[in-house]
C-alpha cells in the first residue's frame, strides 16, 4: 500500500512541479515585457531583468495554489484516463485512501512554500525593490512616482530608497504642527543607520515663517526616529511581499500610532492561510477527477483548472478590497472563498464514494 501512495503521490507531484514552472515562466516573461515600460536613464534593460529574476521566488510563492489546482487535475487526471484509477479503486483503495496519498506530497510542498514565503521571497524582493528604486530615483530630491511614503507623529517621511544594511537615500521631512500648517522640510542626500539613531549627511533645511522662508545647510545631523532599518524593510516592500512574522509586527506598529493596518492584515491572514486554501482546491481538484471530469482529455482539465483557479483569485480579490472598504474581518475574505471550495469538493467526493 506505501508504494501505491508513492506512486500517486509522485505522480501528482511531478505535475504540479511541472506547472509551477510553466505558469511561473510566462509571469516571469509577462512581468519583464511590463517592466520595459519604466526602462529610462540609469534603469536599462538589465537592471528591468535582474529585479524580474529576483522576485522569482516572490512568484513561486503566489502561483502554488493555482499550480497545485492544475497539477493535480493534471497528474491524477493522468491515472483515470490510463484507467489506473478504476483498477485502483477495484483492487479495494478507498477514495479517502487516494486523497490522502494525493495530500501527503502537498504537505511537503505546502512547508516549502512556507519556508519560501518566510526567508526567501521577502529577502530577494527587499534587494529587487532597492535595487529598482536607486536606480529610478538618481538625480532626484524627491521621486512622486517611487520610493515610500511613512508618518512618524506630526512628521512625513519620504525615502528614495532603502537599502539592506540601514541606508537611506535621498530622505525628505515634512514637519506640521498641530494645526496641520507645514514649519520645516528638510532633504538628506543619505543616511546611515548607528545603533539607536540615524546619521542623515548633506542636509539642506528649508524653515517656513508666516511671510518669509529661510534655507540652510548641514553636513551631518543625527536623527533620533523610532524607525529601524528593519521597519523601513517592511513600508517599502508590498504587503504581499513580506514575512509572515514583518506582516505582524508592523500591523501592530500602525495599530499603535493610530494608523489603519486593515491592509497588513489582509496580508498577514492570506499567507498564514495558504496551506489550507491550498488544500482546499488540492480536495476540489481530486473530486473534479472522479465525477465530472472523470473521462474528458487532458486539455479539458487543463482549461477547467484554469477557469477554476481564475475564478477563485477574482473571488479572493474582490473579497480582499472589499473587506478594507466594508469594515468587515479580513480574514473572512480568506476563509470564504477556501470554505466553498472545501465543501464542493467534499459534497462531490461523497456523490463519487
Amino acid at each position: 500500500m506505501r508504494r501505491l501512495d508513492r506512486y500517486i503521490g509522485s505522480s501528482v507531484f511531478l505535475a504540479i512541479i511541472a506547472v509551477l514552472g510553466v505558469i511561473t515562466s510566462l509571469a516571469l516573461l509577462f512581468a519583464f515585457i511590463d517592466e520595459l515600460d519604466d526602462v529610462d536613464g540609469a534603469y536599462t534593460a538589465w537592471g528591468a531583468a535582474s529585479y524580474v529574476g529576483l522576485t522569482a521566488p516572490q512568484r513561486i510563492y503566489e502561483m502554488l495554489p493555482m499550480a497545485a489546482l492544475i497539477g493535480c487535475l493534471v497528474g491524477l487526471g493522468g491515472l483515470a484516463s490510463n484507467s489506473e484509477l478504476t483498477v485502483i479503486r477495484a483492487a479495494g483503495v478507498s477514495i479517502r485512501r487516494i486523497v490522502w496519498a494525493v495530500m501527503k506530497p502537498m504537505l511537503v510542498l505546502m512547508f516549502i512554500g512556507l519556508l519560501v514565503g518566510e526567508y526567501l521571497a521577502p529577502w530577494a524582493s527587499s534587494i529587487a525593490q532597492a535595487n529598482r528604486s536607486l536606480a529610478q530615483s538618481v538625480g532626484q530630491a524627491q521621486s512622486s512616482k517611487h520610493g515610500l511614503w511613512h508618518r512618524q507623529g506630526n512628521e512625513y517621511i519620504h525615502v528614495n530608497a532603502v537599502q539592506p544594511g540601514g541606508k537611506l537615500i535621498g530622505v525628505t521631512r515634512y514637519e506640521f504642527d498641530q494645526q496641520q500648517r507645514l514649519l520645516r522640510s528638510s532633504f538628506a542626500q543619505q543616511g546611515l543607520y548607528q545603533d539607536n539613531y540615524w546619521q542623515l549627511e548633506d542636509v539642506v533645511y528649508t524653515d517656513l515663517q508666516a511671510r518669509t522662508s529661510s534655507v540652510t545647510h548641514a553636513v551631518s545631523e543625527r536623527w533620533d526616529v523610532e524607525i529601524s532599518p528593519q521597519l523601513l524593510n517592511t513600508v517599502v516592500m508590498d504587503p504581499d511581499t513580506l514575512p509572515i512574522s514583518g506582516l505582524w509586527q508592523y500591523a501592530h506598529y500602525l495599530n499603535e500610532q493610530g494608523l489603519n493596518a486593515n491592509r497588513y492584515w489582509l496580508a498577514f491572514w492570506v499567507k498564514v492561510l495558504q496551506p489550507l486554501v491550498t488544500a482546499a482546491l488540492v480536495l476540489m481538484a481530486i473530486s473534479f477527477v472522479f465525477g465530472p471530469l472523470r473521462s474528458v482529455t487532458l486539455g479539458q482539465r487543463v482549461f477547467t483548472g484554469v477557469v477554476v483557479g481564475f475564478v477563485f483569485s477574482i473571488a479572493q480579490d474582490l473579497l480582499g478590497p472589499a473587506s478594507l472598504v466594508f469594515g468587515f474581518a479580513p480574514i473572512i475574505a480568506v476563509v470564504l472563498p477556501a470554505l466553498i471550495c472545501a465543501l464542493c469538493g467534499i459534497w462531490l467526493l461523497r456523490r463519487a464514494g
